[in-house]
């Protein structure tokens, strides 16, 4: 018997999930995304007739359609069950055309996470398809046809062949290329702290030592910029008599952080999990679609994952709330529950990034889901449990000690009630060193003796470069791009060479300044920051069907197509010149030269086309290869991980995720490696897992 309802969603893994809560009879397809689109070779939008556009069928969906309208045929009733978003909606609206369906009835259902329960209702209220969402995402799609397909060709006519320039593309491309700029612009600035290493002798005849900085010499602020002034600050320190000026006891209270948007999950998978943002969209789908496990079946593990809310629905904060007090106790629940507010244009029908069931925990799936997924689910699990606990809570000492016109501190804190810490501390970018935890006990008036006095050199540090995760949260802050463009957007500037990634710090290329000049002096309204901003506002206006979405292209266009016609014709020929390298052409002799491509750089002919060859940058590491003694290679494996072999392979098999030290363990003689901890520290460790010896290195010694 043939199934007499149909569910159209977008991807085989949801399919096979979905088909699994709906029983036989229901049968679910996949569309596999988008079935209609603008033509590749075309630009697809009439601009001579306002703004008419051209939809064809993709090519390779033509089976699919063919599949999807014969079960349609049979179909008593047909659901459009795609994604939650606008993307989503416009892949119904095109299925709807496709198969001739009216969409003023209600054919369109719902979810935001792929569970039994939230399917089964979904099922039960269907809904009409919301054509201010359809147009919010026309009228994107068409303005970025209209950039891309209008500023590409200018490109590869004035720079070079293959090049693109898109709408979040060169924004994000414009931030890059000015942090660089401000980096280089840069002048650091000297300066010096000055610690002394304080003895307090209390009203029991034990000693307690702490340590304070240098504030006031004078009753004015101790800045000190040369070394002339330091060592006169420390001979005033090492004279005067101390005591205790003040004491100020305090309490300081540190919030949970809400539940993972996107722009925070991409975030935090790179700080914590060193994930890039595409790397962490890949893995984030999986766990929506569905994952099998051992006792359950295939389940939707998390909440849809494209959002900027952070909302929560009341079912899974009551849900959320009775597992805290089950497994850490009363005192770690606040009284109500917590209520966070996000962005004032967020899309607050959506929910944050959450598990589907906060009982299913990671340890108890764990066997079923890969070291990546596991990580991160384990991620968004522990953000989203401890987003509803009670604040971590510290013990505040602030104290002022003064002696003979100088001025010392003294700062620190002591965590007295973990609260959500105890699973769960976010991270952030470039953090510096953590207060001091150890709090004296001492009053007013008591006696403070100097042993020793340290002064340290600093200089002002230049504005750190961006990696992903920062960029990510500058366009999120900024209203650059949404949700589903962060990723896309970061792996398209690093695939068309204009920005390179080393050490998790994204670099613009020559060729990312050479394209970032052409856009700021001729398209400067594209690029600027707040008209990208604006335009994102104008997409949500039409959403709420504020704005008619061809209106937005009747005001972009015109301005736009004016600054083509004179770019064309002020903008000079570039010559583009090659990184000429030592390498000599094996095939024709001559010098070979970097070029960049998809995977980054590598060594090329000059006599191309006549000469086709191309070789890989080889990366030769400062270690010997511990199994035949030959040069070690830093190489980069298809999931973009970096990793060291020797350069004499498959002749000799030896491979490391670690980077090999010419330093031989002290205790057993095997090989070590370079580890750095987060806050900079660097050891040497034994690659033996049975010994793992560990030696201590100084900074000087590790630089690369």
């Amino acid at each position: 018997m043939a199934a007499s309802k149909l569910v159209i969603v977008e991807s085989p893994a949801k399919a096979r999930t979905i088909a699994r809560f709906l029983g036989k009879d229901y049968k679910v397809e996949a569309s596999q995304g988008h079935v209609r689109d603008f033509p590749k070779s075309q630009l697809g939008v009439d601009v001579d007739n306002d703004f008419a556009l051209k939809y064809i069928t993709i090519h390779g969906r033509g089976k699919i359609l063919t599949k999807i309208r014969k079960e349609a045929k049979s179909a008593q009733e047909i659901y459009l069950a795609t994604d939650p978003d606008r993307e989503g909606e416009a892949i119904s609206w095109h299925l709807a055309y496709a198969l001739g369906m009216d969409v003023n009835q209600p054919n369109r259902i719902e979810f935001h996470e792929i569970t039994q329960k939230a399917i089964t209702d979904a099922i039960k209220s269907p809904r009409t398809i919301e054509m201010g969402l359809v147009d919010a995402q026309q009228a994107r799609r068409a303005l970025d046809r209209l950039v891309g397909y209008k500023l590409s060709p200018l490109l590869w006519a004035k720079i070079k062949k293959g090049l693109s320039a898109g709408r979040v593309q060169s924004v994000a491309l414009r931030m890059l290329v000015e942090r660089e700029q401000d980096i280089e612009a840069f002048i650091p600035e000297e300066y010096w702290d000055v610690t002394a290493h304080a003895l307090l002798p209390n009203a029991r005849g034990r000693k307690t030592t702490f340590k304070a900085r240098l504030v006031t010499l004078d009753g004015k602020k101790a800045a000190l910029s040369n070394e002339a002034e330091v060592t006169a600050a420390r001979e005033r320190v090492e004279k005067a008599h101390f005591a205790v000026y003040s004491v100020k006891n305090g309490e300081k209270r540190k919030q949970a952080a809400p539940p993972f948007t996107t722009s925070s999950l991409q975030q935090e998978a790179g700080r914590k999990l060193n994930f890039t943002t595409q790397k962490t969209m890949q893995v984030v789908q999986q766990l929506y679609e569905g994952i099998e496990l051992e006792k359950e079946g295939m389940q939707g593990l998390v909440t849809y994952i494209r959002t900027d809310s952070v909302t929560v629905s009341q079912e899974a904060l009551n849900a959320v709330r009775g597992y805290i007090a089950a497994q850490y106790g009363k005192e770690y629940l606040p009284a109500e529950p917590i209520i966070y507010k996000g962005r004032s244009n967020a899309q607050n029908a959506h929910e944050a990034i959450r598990p589907t069931d906060v009982n299913r925990t990671p340890d108890s799936i764990k066997q079923s889901l890969t070291k990546e997924q596991f990580q991160l689910y384990r991620l968004i699990y522990s953000r989203f449990v401890s987003s509803q606990m009670n604040p971590a809570v510290y013990d505040t000492l602030s104290m002022d000690i003064n002696g003979d016109g100088v001025g010392l501190r003294f700062y620190g804190e002591h965590k007295r009630f973990s609260g959500f810490s105890a699973i769960y501390e976010e991270s952030v970018d470039d953090a510096g060193e953590a207060a001091e935890t150890v709090i004296p006990q001492m009053k007013e008036g008591d006696p403070v003796i100097i042993q020793s006095v340290d002064s340290e050199q600093h200089f002002t540090q230049p504005p750190a470069r961006f990696t992903e995760a920062s960029l990510v949260r500058m366009m999120d802050e900024k209203g650059i791009g949404r949700p589903s463009t962060y990723a896309p957007t970061i792996t398209t500037i690093i695939a068309r060479g204009y920005v390179t990634r080393e050490s998790k710090r994204l670099f613009p290329t020559e060729l990312g300044r050479m394209v970032n000049s052409v856009m700021t002096q001729y398209f400067a309204p594209i690029v600027d920051l707040e008209f990208t901003a604006q335009m994102e506002e104008k997409l949500d206006s039409i959403e709420a069907g504020k704005l008619e979405w061809k209106q937005m292209l009747r005001e972009f266009y015109p301005p736009f197509e004016k600054m083509l016609e004179e770019a064309e014709q002020a903008i000079e020929k570039v010559e583009l010149r090659d990184e000429p390298s030592d390498e000599i052409c094996d095939k024709c002799g001559a010098n070979m030269v970097y070029r960049v491509g998809r995977y980054g750089k590598f060594l090329a002919c000059p006599n191309f086309p006549d000469c086709r060859n191309t070789k890989p940058v080889l990366n030769y590491i400062d270690a010997k290869c511990p199994k035949c003694g030959g040069r070690l290679l830093e190489k980069t494996s298809r999931k973009n991980r970096k990793f060291y072999g020797c350069e004499h392979y498959p002749e000799c098999d030896f491979v490391s995720w670690e980077m090999p030290v010419d330093e031989r363990c002290p205790k057993c003689g095997s090989y070590m490696i370079l580890k750095r901890s987060r806050k900079g520290e660097t050891c040497y460790l034994c690659a033996n897992e049975a010994c793992r010896h560990r030696v201590e290195v100084k900074q000087e010694d590790t630089e690369e």
